[in-house]
């Protein structure tokens, strides 16, 4: 356990591998399960911002489900706002390439610059959970088997995953934080 101010990190972010490889997994994470992506509070105006410039990227299906059932919907039993589920699963913002590996329709029209938000965080951060309590937040590495190819490019490229999402965890906690967690991990390969 890695305590960084108000945050408690498990060991397995800097002790596990991880590198996602899409060409494997097609992108199974936005399809599978039972509940959309988590979405923070503050994220639910930007997907009503960014909407329409999404759109054009959507599925006809994902715009179908987002235009009956909204941009986000609420799941009692996780008790958090999510995105949409398609009816035959996946999420509502997504999309595919041309090689049918799923695609972020919200990335992809970051990407082309067509908005100035890349996607939901907790997307951004996966396979890193964060569950908020009131007096800190416990970030830890989700396990999930169709992962197993990422974990196994994340080993081969000797990888740790809190290296592979740098750029989430920085944009979720901040530069001083990454620092602190990397300075953490480095400590420990010296031991």
């Amino acid at each position: 356990m890695i305590v960084i101010d108000d945050k408690i990190v498990s060991d397995d972010v800097v002790e596990k591998h991880f590198v996602c490889n899409l060409q494997a997994c097609k992108g199974e994470c936005c399809v599978a399960g039972d509940f959309g992506a988590p979405l923070e509070e503050s994220e639910l105006s930007i997907l009503n911002e960014i909407y329409e410039k999404v759109k054009p990227y959507l599925t006809a299906e994902g715009i179908k489900t987002i235009e009956r059932e909204g941009k986000y919907v609420f799941v009692k039993e996780n008790k958090e706002w999510c995105t949409p589920l398609m009816p035959g699963g996946g999420c509502a913002w997504l999309n595919y390439d041309s090689n049918g590996t799923v695609i972020c329709a919200i990335e992809k029209a970051y990407n082309e610059g067509a908005i100035g938000w890349k996607k939901p965080l907790s997307c951004h951060l996966y396979p890193i959970r964060i569950t908020q309590y009131k007096t800190y937040d416990a970030v830890n590495y989700e396990r999930w088997s169709i992962c197993s190819a990422a974990c196994k490019n994340g080993k081969a490229l000797k990888v740790p995953l809190y290296q592979f999402l740098k750029e989430a965890l920085i944009r979720k906690y901040g530069e001083e934080f990454w620092e602190a967690l990397h300075a953490y991990a480095t400590q420990m390969q010296h031991r």
